[in-house]
């Protein structure tokens, strides 16, 4: 189908963005191969500066630092995903005594930088644990924008789903929680997804105040003289883990996304012989 703002490419066009995409995949293999090649050359591969792996002891303290950071990121992801979809229902509110507040302290909290967030809550108001700092920084930042998320969702839903759920009795509480936020959920998994993947990188700024997470073990480690500072191979260690985490997330997401439509297809099946019947009846 053609679109207004969008022409199909001609095989002129089509011939240009292969062009374009084997110059730019041959530029960044170019990157990827130069900077492979000065670690290389700086000694980086070198058998001694991984020697660090060998050790029990140091692949048990990994270990306890990745748990750390799937405790703060599981912790964070569930609390930002409520307090999204509590305050993405209070902009949407009738209510102005609603309303504005809930807007005010969404602004609020997506201007203010993270890191600043957690140098608050750890070293002014001294909540004690790290973890404590770190999992209320990341609910209030991504939860801000996981209401505006929740919102976009809702405000792009058809309106006769909102007039039909009125129409059947349900209050505007029972509108919101049991007919708007769960498709707004589903139509903006992506988006969702990828804060998750935004507030996973983002829990490595628990180093900043001491939280034993993957980031404050490998910089442990990188600096440490009895294995050489290995600093760069603990770099793409932990950056391994990291980006695994990551692709392990978006393939939830794809197949949940995957998932829902075969039951979209389930449920609208057997509503095509019906309807056919009747039209023949008619």
């Amino acid at each position: 189908m053609t679109s207004v703002l969008f022409d199909v490419p001609g095989p002129r066009a089509r011939l240009r963005h292969r062009l374009y995409a084997v110059v730019g995949i041959a530029a960044l293999l170019a990157l990827i191969g130069f900077v492979v090649y000065r670690f290389a050359e700086s000694g980086q591969f070198d058998g001694a500066k991984w020697s660090w792996l060998e050790y029990e002891y140091v692949q048990l303290e990994l270990l306890d630092a990745l748990g750390n950071t799937l405790r703060a990121f599981a912790a964070g992801a569930v609390l930002a995903l409520v307090f999204g979809a509590v305050f993405a229902a209070g902009q949407l509110s009738d209510h102005r005594f609603v309303r504005v507040p809930s807007m005010a302290v969404v602004e609020l909290f997506r201007a203010v930088p993270l890191v600043v967030l957690i140098f608050v809550f750890h070293y002014g108001i001294a909540l004690g644990a790290p973890f404590y700092s770190v999992v209320l920084g990341l609910t209030l930042y991504n939860g801000s924008v996981l209401a505006e998320v929740f919102r976009a969702g809702v405000l792009s839903l058809p309106r006769g789903q909102r007039e039909a759920a009125y129409a059947l009795g349900m209050r505007k509480t029972q509108v919101m929680t049991l007919v708007l936020l769960p498709q707004a959920v589903r139509a903006m998994l992506p988006a969702i997804i990828s804060q998750l993947v935004v507030l996973l990188k983002d829990s490595a700024l628990g180093f900043l105040i001491t939280y034993e997470e993957l980031l404050y073990q490998a910089r442990f480690l990188g600096g440490s003289f009895e294995f050489g500072r290995p600093l760069v191979p603990i770099t793409i260690v932990v950056a391994a883990i990291y980006i695994a985490m990551c692709l392990l997330l978006t393939w939830l997401a794809n197949t949940l996304e995957k998932r829902n439509r075969r039951n979209k297809k389930v449920i609208d099946t057997p509503a095509k012989p019906a309807e056919d019947a009747v039209m023949a009846a008619v």
